[in-house]
């Protein structure tokens, strides 16, 4: 998703008003970025209460940086790398931002039965996506599911297009070997 001078512009103004104390620019804000920062989090650390902290404390940093904010960047880049920076953090103090250790990710709850077979496979792809190392599954989460461009996941991540592109690469061919057994499943093919 490619963002225009004018977004930049119109998320400064926005920011303005903010640090001004506007509770509808607040509300405005929260309402576009919160999901996706939380969403971020979910998948990188796979734990949603931690996931809940980690968009809290992105936010907190967001109300604070509102008066000193430059038109440079869009909220949403700035908010993503904030959370992006938080939560390898997190795993670097549990010694879990390495290619060797993968988090694990606690059972979701059961869903109704005419989403339970939906629900599997995105359990399948949940799975798998936990089981890649930090770094390709945060720019596959990036680019995918938060549906960044390859720029402004590279920007969040601080680390070139080529590096990222990299990443994404060496991430989709092993989501792609991880759900190989499901994918035979679906399609009715055994082993």
């Amino acid at each position: 998703m490619m963002h225009s001078l004018g977004d930049i512009e119109k998320d400064a103004e926005l920011m303005q008003a903010v640090a001004g104390g506007n509770a509808s620019a607040s509300r405005v804000v929260v309402d576009l970025y919160l999901n996706g920062a939380y969403r971020l989090a979910l998948r990188i650390l796979g734990d949603a209460s931690l996931a809940e902290d980690m968009a809290q404390e992105a936010f907190i940093r967001l109300w604070k940086q509102a008066p000193k904010w430059q038109p440079k960047a869009q909220i949403r880049t700035w908010l993503h790398r904030v959370t992006h920076n938080l939560c390898v953090d997190y795993l670097r103090k549990q010694k879990r931002y390495s290619d060797d250790e993968v988090p694990e990710m606690a059972d979701p709850a059961p869903n109704a039965l005419e989403l339970k077979a939906q629900r599997q496979l995105g359990d399948k792809v949940t799975e798998a996506l936990q089981k890649l190392p930090a770094r390709q599954r945060i720019a596959i989460s990036l680019v995918h599911f938060e549906e960044c461009g390859n720029m402004e996941a590279a920007a969040i991540m601080d680390i070139s297009v080529e590096a990222l592109e990299s990443l994404l690469a060496r991430g989709r061919r092993k989501l792609k070997e991880l759900l190989l057994p499901a994918r035979r499943m679906l399609d009715g093919v055994e082993g």
